[in-house]
């Protein structure tokens, strides 16, 4: 009998905040993302890939952008995002 080989997602996959917010990131195990901006839901989204610490986005409209994660905070385009605590 064949079996699944599981993998677990990667660390960074989830929801990723601003401290007010406003932005707020899903990095989806498969290797898309859904940002919404206020009030207005998936304002971008993409595809991302990680290699080690960094991340790079290449939104559906081409253009791309990029981030590093440090001590589980993300930095991208200016912004601080912080993991958003998924047991609420």
């Amino acid at each position: 009998m064949k079996t699944a080989l599981q993998t677990s997602p990667h660390p960074y996959v989830g929801m990723w905040v601003t401290e007010d917010g406003y932005v707020r990131q899903e990095l989806r195990s498969d290797g898309r993302y859904d940002e919404a901006r206020g009030t207005q839901q998936s304002a971008y989204q993409g595809d991302y890939q990680i290699s080690g610490n960094y991340v790079t986005y290449q939104d559906d409209t081409g253009f791309t952008a990029d981030g590093y994660f440090e001590n589980d905070v993300l930095y991208h385009g200016g912004m601080v995002m912080f993991r958003q605590d998924q047991t609420n």
